[in-house]
């Protein structure tokens, strides 16, 4: 009711017509800001001339700093910026420092509504859901339990600051320089393609901790013992030093060639070797999402998360995803009552959807 209230009383405006400097914001997680980047690189498409400041967490800020889009990167802290009064004053002093003519916020928080009207920017755009862009004088209206990709919410935001539609997809780009110390490792390796990524991991961030998005390791195994064996591929499970026990239970159970790579790849090397490898396997995680956006031909498996709103924004990558109800947030919310052997897509299923896939290519 209050922010309904704020939305009456605090004024919009039209879209702006060239403004001279620009931030974008979206905090939280690595998948979050990596669906970003088609709002951002469509941001860069209307507003040529502008410079364009990336507002997001050290969390995320690795996987998107190479990005050739923005001009500058602003770190807002922490990943959620917004949960003590004096985080929240030091986000809007940051803004406000950064004069910025256009301020667009890609996040549903009344928080960062709020934070966006105070920092003062004269043009502000952001999501507005159930009253809470109040602060923001271009306001596009959003259900809550629209199933819209959240990467189109995003577009939707940019198209209303630039007055016209924008299209593009979410991307990262690749160096010739990541592609070559990848192309290295691997004949140091003795690997020859074809070769399947895949990363048993994921779930974690500063926002949540959702294991239930991993896909069982014995039932990954299976999945990669069939795919692999069916491309004549070997694999190369990749993670974080956190990722050990998880890559190891798929280690052990695998049949076809295989190595650990853990904890020895930037955010920069593991795009590039998602983009020379005959395909990446994944959960639902900013890994995923980077790997499609780098151009890999991608397979993201999805069990309580919906694929309409969470899948890659890209056109080479493929949601496995055993249909199911959800909730109207998109994700189911009794997580600890989900099985993957009851409601998730099974290892044969997905081997099948992804020889088809691979079948188009």
């Amino acid at each position: 009711m209050l922010y309904r209230l704020l939305s009456r009383l605090l004024p919009t405006a039209e879209a702006s017509a060239e403004p001279r400097r620009i931030v974008l914001i979206r905090p939280c997680c690595i998948g979050d800001v990596v669906m970003a980047t088609a709002a951002l690189s469509a941001l860069r498409a209307a507003f040529p001339r502008a410079h364009i400041t990336l507002a997001v967490g050290p969390w995320s800020a690795r996987a998107i700093a190479h990005h050739t889009a923005h001009d500058a990167l602003l770190d807002i802290g922490s990943d959620m910026p917004l949960r003590s009064p004096a985080a929240f004053w030091r986000f809007v002093r940051r803004l406000r420092a950064g004069r910025f003519d256009l301020t667009v916020s890609l996040a549903r928080s009344p928080l960062m509504s709020l934070a966006a009207l105070l920092a003062g920017s004269p043009a502000r755009a952001g999501l507005h859901s159930g009253g809470r862009g109040f602060g923001y004088t271009l306001r596009v209206p959003i259900a809550a339990d629209a199933r819209e990709h959240e990467a189109a919410l995003y577009l939707r935001v940019i198209s209303a600051a630039a007055g016209r539609e924008l299209r593009a997809s979410a991307n990262l780009p690749v160096s010739e320089a990541a592609r070559a110390a990848v192309r290295q490792r691997l004949r140091a390796a003795g690997i020859s393609a074809p070769v399947i990524v895949a990363h048993p991991g994921g779930g974690r961030n500063p926002g949540a901790q959702l294991a239930s998005k991993r896909y069982p390791a014995p039932m990954l195994a299976a999945l990669l013992n069939q795919t692999a064996a069916a491309q004549g591929a070997s694999v190369i499970l990749i993670g974080g030093a956190d990722d050990a026990a998880l890559a190891q239970a798929v280690a052990d159970r695998l049949t076809v060639p295989a190595r650990q790579w853990l904890d020895a790849l930037s955010f920069v090397e593991i795009g590039a070797l998602a983009a020379a490898a005959l395909l990446y396997i994944g959960n639902d995680s900013g890994l995923t999402h980077l790997a499609a956006a780098s151009g890999a031909k991608t397979a993201m498996l999805m069990g309580p998360t919906d694929p309409l709103r969470y899948a890659p924004y890209t056109r080479d990558s493929l949601a496995l995803w055993k249909p199911r109800e959800l909730p109207k947030g998109g994700a189911a919310q009794a997580r600890s009552r989900w099985d993957w052997q009851r409601d998730g897509i099974s290892a044969a299923d997905a081997a099948a959807a992804i020889a088809a896939f691979l079948d188009e290519s």
